[in-house]
């Protein structure tokens, strides 16, 4: 019985305004998504958009438009940045979308009907940005503790979440589920400051927010936030609906991928909310750190430095959405926070991408056209010692892509696919190729040296696929080997056919002139 996947993403609160630090998570989550699908697994990635609450009113007034107009314009808008970098998502769920809402006004009355919904009254300090109440205590010199802004005091009939219930469940959980909560020090985050102080209760509708789900007993009541978006998990799987296979088939999700920001929400409120529910809880949740930008967090709400620097639409159509991907999956240690300059993203660029990479593809394919004619070579008594320790290192950082994958590690795993192109760049220098043609004794070495590079070439992009899959994609072509849908004997170095032609490859990643690089943005 094939093996299912599905990983989300956090649903999106939509903006025009979106920089690199907002387009992390999404392609961890699609590196992620492409990984198990070579792994023959059946696999579902969600993501979306986040549609209610009283920003988007606020900011579709300022333009003159209705709430949904503004948001489709948004929203096509993301869509289309998402295609820009190659995201391979198999569902799109907007919280303004009919079934939805439908099936988050049943999820609230059943969470009434069981009793862990009661009205109550509302008296807190509200961040409307963020759209988050907080006490006294959580706020950091006044301000809320998210985005650093003004917070207002506000008071309001409302609705409420019984959250208190469950602290001892959720403690339970985390000790008894070690892997659901990564990494550690999220759960030492959950556990020091919302935990072991004791949970409150949560104000879960407003009266004074008008777009939103209306509760259907109690219609003046908007339901907050976070039972709308954090039900759209179970609800793009059909849950509530007349068509629930999806959910049935998928739930519980095997990974949220979400900033370590939105923790709280994703390992306290959302796993009270299905034990409530008595539905079974996601396998993990992953909260990674922040991509930093001078010291500062890169968001929609905090644009830190120069936008042509941070705007993946500027970045993409100059320099590609692979070295886009790849400095978002390379640079920034998964689960820590990372510094990104533009200065990173160049050397980045210039060292791996054209010089490891590129290059060794580019004087690969150049020494077999000059050697062979671009036909693939038999091999035959390959006894150097150079081919033993490349097939060693393939073999070896292989093990550890899967090993690494398994924990969601992206920068490592890169690190690991580079180590290889790195080792057959080594070989190349062991080996001497253009030394072993002027021998003509020494043609069946040079053939088997010739296989070894070309076959390490098509492990290395068969890996990098996931990662970086348009120019990992060119590079199979080219070797009549497709898009190597599978892992299935991957490390093997017979993968190619003898006596095939390796078609003609245009540089991959032409080298940068840095300098000139730095001025052409400065006048995009």
């Amino acid at each position: 019985m094939q093996e299912k996947f599905y990983i989300t993403t956090p649903i999106y609160y939509p903006s025009n305004k979106f920089t690199l630090g907002n387009c992390y998570t999404t392609v961890i989550c699609d590196a992620v998504a492409r990984f198990n699908r070579k792994q023959g697994k059946d696999v579902f990635y969600l993501t979306g958009t986040d549609e209610h609450g009283q920003k988007i009113s606020q900011s579709a007034a300022k333009v003159g438009k209705t709430e949904m107009e503004y948001l489709n314009d948004i929203v096509d808008d993301a869509k289309k940045l998402w295609n820009l970098l190659g995201i391979s998502y198999d569902k799109f769920i907007r919280t303004t979308d009919e079934y939805h809402v439908s099936a988050v006004q049943k999820i609230f009355r059943e969470l009434y009907d069981k009793g862990y919904i009661y009205k109550g009254h509302y008296k807190g300090l509200y961040c409307t940005p963020c759209e988050a109440f907080w006490t006294e205590s959580q706020l950091i010199d006044g301000k809320c503790p998210d985005c650093g802004r003004e917070v207002a005091p506000q008071e309001e009939e409302a609705y409420f979440f019984k959250l208190s219930a469950f602290t001892d469940k959720l403690l339970k959980l985390y000790k008894d589920n070690p892997e659901f909560l990564q990494p550690q020090t999220r759960v030492n985050e959950m556990v020091n400051n919302f935990l072991k102080p004791g949970l409150e209760d949560l104000c879960v509708t407003r009266t004074s927010v008008k777009w939103g789900v209306p509760v259907d007993f109690d219609p003046k009541h908007t339901i907050y936030v976070w039972i709308d978006a954090l039900s759209n998990y179970i609800t793009a799987l059909g849950y509530k609906s007349i068509d629930e296979s999806l959910f049935k088939k998928f739930w519980p999700a095997d990974v949220h991928i979400i900033g370590k920001e939105i923790v709280r929400f994703h390992a306290i409120i959302w796993p009270a909310l299905l034990m409530a529910l008595d539905i079974p809880l996601p396998k993990r949740v992953f909260g990674h750190g922040w991509m930093l930008f001078g010291g500062d967090k890169l968001s929609k709400s905090k644009t830190v430095g120069s936008v042509e620097c941070i705007d993946p639409r500027v970045l993409v159509p100059r320099y590609s959405a692979d070295a886009v991907r790849y400095i978002l999956l390379r640079e920034i240690p998964f689960g820590s926070d990372g510094n990104y300059t533009t200065e990173i993203f160049f050397n980045r660029f210039n060292s791996d991408l054209s010089n490891n990479y590129g290059n060794l593809v580019s004087r690969t394919f150049s020494m077999l056209k000059k050697y062979f004619a671009s036909v693939v070579p038999e091999f035959k008594d390959d006894n150097l010692e150079a081919s033993k320790i490349l097939k060693d290192v393939v073999k070896n950082e292989t093990e550890k892509v899967f090993e690494y994958m398994k924990n969601f590690d992206v920068s490592k795993s890169l690190m690991s696919i580079f180590n290889i192109f790195s080792q057959a760049n080594k070989y190349i220098e062991m080996t001497e190729p253009w030394a072993l043609a002027k021998d003509e004794s020494k043609k069946q070495t040079l053939a088997n040296v010739m296989r070894n590079l070309l076959e390490t070439i098509r492990i290395g992009a068969s890996l990098l696929q996931p990662f970086l899959p348009e120019c990992a994609t060119k590079t199979l072509r080219a070797l009549n080997v497709g898009e190597n849908k599978t892992y299935e004997n991957i490390t093997e170095f017979y993968g190619l056919k003898a006596g095939d032609v390796v078609q003609p490859l245009g540089i991959l990643f032409p080298r940068l002139d840095i300098e000139a690089e730095f001025e052409a943005l400065k006048n995009l």
